[in-house]
């Protein structure tokens, strides 16, 4: 059981120090999720702290590829709204 940061990740640092097993770690292109040492926040948290505080939507996926703040979830900007603007494929969610 392990989160994943993907390349939507901007590095910007904000998921670092939340980590409470410094899972986070730097990297390039983009920072990464120790996966021995990532409990996605289970017994520590109610949800997992990298994807709590990421400004990012999709960039914090779980095991299924699933990301943990989707599309539209930090905007509030409806799924059709985003499609309408090409900010979004059809295809997604």
């Amino acid at each position: 059981m392990a989160l994943q940061i993907v390349d939507l990740c901007v590095n910007c640092w904000a998921c670092v120090d939340v980590c409470p097993n410094q899972a986070v770690v730097e990297d390039v292109p983009h920072f990464l999720i120790n996966e021995q040492a990532c409990t996605e926040c289970l017994g520590d948290h109610a949800e997992a702290q990298c994807a709590a505080i990421c400004p990012i939507e999709g960039a914090i996926v779980n095991e299924l590829g699933e990301p943990l703040n989707p599309p539209g979830s930090l905007t509030g900007i409806p799924l059709d709204k985003l499609r309408e603007l090409g900010l979004l494929d059809r295809e997604a969610a």
